[in-house]
């Protein structure tokens, strides 16, 4: 069994607990938090699995590395705290840990990050013998390894898109959503998720994985975007009312150029409430899917929706993507210590996992 801690508790933290626990090649033993209130509980009622797992939350990180993890999920935010984030997981990795995380956006390329987040990484590496694999949220396979598989079904390909459709009313994130990203706040708002250069900070890692993918040299990296208000007054159950005329609806684009044609897309369709921008791309279903299209011969669609936390489909988002980062672990601790991307981190079935979930 591989010891593993799972740093942070928050949407991406409660579900790492519980795919660490109900991973057969996997034990869960520490949970670090930021609020003291959490101090002290077990990690089961943090995560909402029933009964207990004898593992107690705790703030001391110097503790708990110093007990010598061989992995760490680290599920803090780095949205609004990328310096203190890379500096936590250099920490981890320099105690000799397998890290797994979301939280620093220009890794997901990390062959062409920028050398100060790099450089500090792979010193730890060298010093501590740890690895690091950076993959999204968003999800990091809806950009990344599940485009490229499709990609291949196809006898000619002109053009690969990878879209989230998705109601942000289900998202109990209010900092982001409503600052963030903009939501319910007045159209002249410049949201800094939407400032220019920043969903390619974000996302264009993926799109030059997916161009590595395929072998293809990109001109540039170009973005869209498009605001929407809304016509009416809504509530939502998890953050309350967003006002008529504010920020109702987003959609944005960040296309990798391949002989001067936006051929590799990762688009976002976002909205506060269904009514808002219905002209856009809306799910097949409920609150929000994650789509794959190949535009060529034949044309592909792919549409994957998934539900956790009471049919609650941000979380089943977040869920499958912490799948993937906790699913890499076991591959991680039997390669040599390094700076991984997800070309490099295998595509892998649930092995040992049929029929067992989290207690």
């Amino acid at each position: 069994m591989i010891p593993t801690v799972v740093w942070g508790t928050g949407n991406i933290g409660r579900a790492s607990i519980r795919a660490v626990d109900a991973h057969p090649a996997l034990e869960l033993t520490g949970v670090l938090v930021h609020d003291s209130a959490k101090v002290g509980r077990d990690a089961a009622a943090l995560a909402g699995i029933d009964g207990e797992l004898g593992v107690a939350a705790t703030d001391d990180v110097e503790a708990i590395l110093a007990a010598g993890p061989r992995a760490v999920v680290y599920a803090a935010s780095g949205d609004i705290r990328p310096a203190d984030a890379l500096a936590d997981i250099v920490r981890a990795v320099r105690a000799g840990a397998v890290v797994v995380t979301p939280a620093l956006y220009a890794l997901y390329d990390q062959r062409n990050a920028p050398a100060e987040l790099r450089e500090p990484v792979l010193a730890a590496i060298a010093e501590g013998g740890g690895s690091l694999f950076v993959s999204g949220v968003d999800p990091g396979w809806g950009n990344d390894i599940l485009p490229l598989l499709i990609s291949g079904f196809g006898t000619t390909v002109d053009v690969v898109r990878c879209q989230e459709i998705f109601d942000y009313s289900t998202y109990d994130q209010p900092d982001s959503v409503r600052y963030l990203v903009g939501m319910g706040q007045p159209m002249d708002y410049e949201p800094p998720m939407l400032a220019p250069s920043v969903p390619t900070m974000v996302w264009g890692g993926q799109v030059r994985l997916i161009a590595r993918g395929l072998g293809v040299d990109l001109d540039e990296i170009r973005e869209t975007l498009d605001r929407r208000p809304l016509e009416k007054t809504v509530t939502t159950r998890a953050m309350g009312d967003f006002e008529e005329g504010t920020q109702g609806a987003v959609r944005f684009e960040v296309q990798g150029i391949v002989a001067g044609e936006p051929r590799i897309v990762i688009e976002h369709v976002t909205r506060i409430h269904s009514s808002c921008a219905p002209d856009w791309p809306m799910p097949p279903s409920g609150d929000g899917a994650h789509k794959v299209i190949i535009e060529g011969r034949p044309r592909i669609e792919v549409s994957v929706e998934a539900v956790d936390e009471d049919e609650n489909r941000s979380a089943g988002g977040n869920a499958t993507a912490v799948g993937r980062l906790v699913g890499a672990i076991d591959w991680l601790a039997d390669a040599k210590p390094g700076l991984y991307d997800a070309l490099d981190v295998p595509l892998r079935p649930a092995t040992g996992k049929l029929g067992r979930s989290a207690r």
